[in-house]
């Protein structure tokens, strides 16, 4: 059974008084080059949009592997663009147990989950050592920007959408088939090989994210294996026959 990690420091990157108007510009330089820009709240944002951003990014956070970025009742004062690494969301439900909520990239907003009640709902962990720009809520009041954050809303909310799908009409197979593909997307979008990429969360994450056993996720992973659909060792993961894996979800959707 999982336990609650203490929280455990998160080390800020700190800007010493006469650096921050050079810091400033390389801010600014730093969003406008930004691979990731397409994926964050900027994407969309002309020049000037772009450089008022950046201004509101003054500060960025590293967290190490196993560290909360915030944790459930913290008080909600900002969200947060992942530039590097990999996050997972989770509460902890009644019995003690981690029930995983969503899993996050560079490029993806976290913290929105504390807009409604100003606390934050969930605990947001980092799978790996990983850096978030961070940016003020109390600054995102400019219409460019609240267009940029309801966008952002929007994106979390038909990604949701999907998970409720997962756990309400899909097999398992049907769920591991999903996932890996959902994968496969996310690392191409972020200029990644799409048919090859290492796993950051475990088999165990995996399930509670998917509502499956550890048993599960392993054996179907192990079968996927044998049928050629992907090769996995350990983390890592080859998609084989993608077509495959799509027909797989097809089926489900034609009512198979």
């Amino acid at each position: 059974m999982s336990q609650t990690l203490a929280a455990a420091p998160i080390h800020l990157v700190e800007t010493p008084a006469r650096m921050r108007g050079s810091r400033v510009e390389a801010d600014r330089a730093r969003c406008a080059t930004c691979n990731l820009r397409d994926l964050c709240l900027p994407r969309g944002l002309n020049h000037e949009g772009v450089a008022a951003f950046a201004e509101m990014v003054s500060t960025h956070k590293r967290v190490k592997r196993g560290e909360a970025l915030y944790r459930t009742g913290d008080a909600f004062n900002a969200i947060y663009a992942v530039r590097t690494g990999f996050f997972k969301s989770r509460v902890i439900v009644d019995d003690g147990r981690d029930q995983v909520t969503g899993f996050h990239m560079p490029g993806e907003i976290v913290g929105m989950d504390g807009i409604g009640t100003e606390r934050h709902t969930t605990d947001e962990i980092a799978l790996e050592d990983s850096e978030v720009c961070v940016i003020p809520y109390g600054r995102l009041e400019e219409p460019d920007m609240q267009r940029q954050l309801h966008k952002a809303m929007s994106r979390e909310l038909v990604r949701d959408q999907g998970v409720m799908m997962l756990l309400g009409t899909m097999r398992a197979e049907e769920r591991i088939a999903t996932f890996l593909l959902t994968l496969s997307q996310r690392y191409a979008a972020r200029g990644f090989s799409s048919s090859e990429f290492h796993l950051r969360m475990t088999r165990e994450e995996i399930g509670s994210y998917l509502g499956l056993s550890l048993e599960t996720v392993s054996r179907l992973l192990s079968r996927f294996d044998d049928q050629g659909l992907i090769a996995v060792r350990q983390k890592h993961v080859v998609i084989r026959d993608a077509a495959a894996l799509r027909a797989l979800v097809a089926r489900q959707g034609a009512g198979d």
